[in-house]
């Protein structure tokens, strides 16, 4: 039998919103085969290391990204954790500005060299059935390009 291919979503969220998206995007990686989809609100460097996709979903808070995830960036790169070519998404709620997302995949594509999915994905305030849909679609999407790629090397 293969190996699961490991998508890691990751989030953040104060208010929900966040959370609700995250769980919409897991359905979504869900409905492909060969993807072990795992949702977390914490993860260590390591767990990042052992994933083929990550996605990263954080509202913004003060035009910027949260502490917690900018910590766990810094370790990624403290502890030299290679991402290269780890496919990569972000996604967040937001109420009036919305960088976080966008700032998230500069980072993924920039810093760590991931193959990133654009744009990321940001809904205003809580997600309606519209929203939650293009959730699911970024959850199938990423899990889609693992499946695709796996079958490729």
């Amino acid at each position: 039998m293969p190996k699961l291919l490991k998508l890691l979503i990751l989030y953040y969220s104060q208010t929900g919103n966040t959370g609700k998206m995250a769980k919409a995007i897991a359905e979504g990686a869900k409905t492909v085969a060969g993807v072990n989809v795992e949702v977390k609100y914490f993860a260590k460097p390591e767990d990042l290391a052992e994933a083929e996709a990550i996605i990263l979903g954080m509202p913004t808070y003060h035009h910027d990204i949260g502490m917690d995830m900018k910590r766990l960036l810094e370790e990624l790169a403290v502890k030299e954790i290679n991402l290269k070519g780890k496919v990569g998404a972000a996604f967040g709620s937001y109420g009036w500005s919305g960088e976080a997302p966008h700032m998230l995949l500069e980072v993924m594509q920039n810093k760590f060299e991931m193959e990133v999915i654009e744009p990321a994905l940001l809904i205003k305030y809580a997600p309606d059935e519209k929203g939650l849909e293009e959730c699911r679609k970024l959850g199938k999407t990423v899990a889609e390009r693992i499946v695709k790629a796996s079958l490729n090397s």
